[in-house]
This record gives C-alpha cells, structure tokens and sequence, in this order.
C-alpha cells in the first residue's frame, strides 16, 4: 500500500524558510519521480517541482523558481522542500506525488502559512 505522508508545515513570516518532508512507502521509491504540488484557497492544486529519480534532474514551477529546492534521500525514502524567502502568496497546503504504477498517489498535505 503506498504511503505518502508530508510533515513540516506551519507558521512562518515573510522572507522567512520552512523545509518540508515527505515519507514515502510501499513502492520502491528509488525508482519513481516525486513531486511536490501545492493548492491555495479557492485556487486549482499546481505543481511546484519534480525531482528525478537519482536526484540528478529538477524542474521548478516559475513562481518558486531560485527560492525553492527539491532534493531527495533515496536511502530514507524521502523527499523534501527547502523553500526560502517565502511569500505571502507561497501560502498553501502542499502535497508529495508520485506516479506509481500508472496510479496518482497524493499525501494528506501539509499547511504551509506566511504571514507576519
């Protein structure tokens, strides 16, 4: 049964820095890509990055571009979000994804909040 399960959300004032995390089993995680997406109130959910398998390749939405990484443990199965200079806008619950198997699977999310 995969299992994504983010952590690490919260409060936390402009320009300010979260990391987030995101436990993954039940595949073998080494062998997908894993992104993490995002959705604001009243706003479509929207990918944020995407991560390749070995790490190697990364890709970032424009908005969080040169503020966010996404790196990956494929020891731990983990992936993670290092977001910075966090934005009033960056609010949003952000949610780990993969692709398993043909199937979406999406975490509970975790809520991100910047505000002063």
């Amino acid at each position: 049964q995969v299992q994504l399960v983010e952590s690490g959300g919260g409060l936390v004032q402009p320009g300010g820095s979260l990391r987030l995390s995101c436990a993954a089993s039940g595949f073998t995680f080494s062998s997908y890509a894993m992104s993490w997406y995002r959705q604001a109130p009243g706003k479509e959910r929207e990918l944020v990055a995407i991560i390749s398998t070995t790490g190697g390749t990364t890709m970032y939405a424009d908005s969080p571009k040169g503020r966010f990484t996404i790196s990956r443990d494929n020891a731990k199965n983990m992936v993670y979000l290092q977001m910075n200079s966090l934005k009033p806008e960056d609010a949003a619950v952000y949610y780990c994804h993969a692709v398993v198997s043909g199937r979406e699977q999406w975490g509970q999310g975790t809520q991100v909040t910047v505000s002063s």
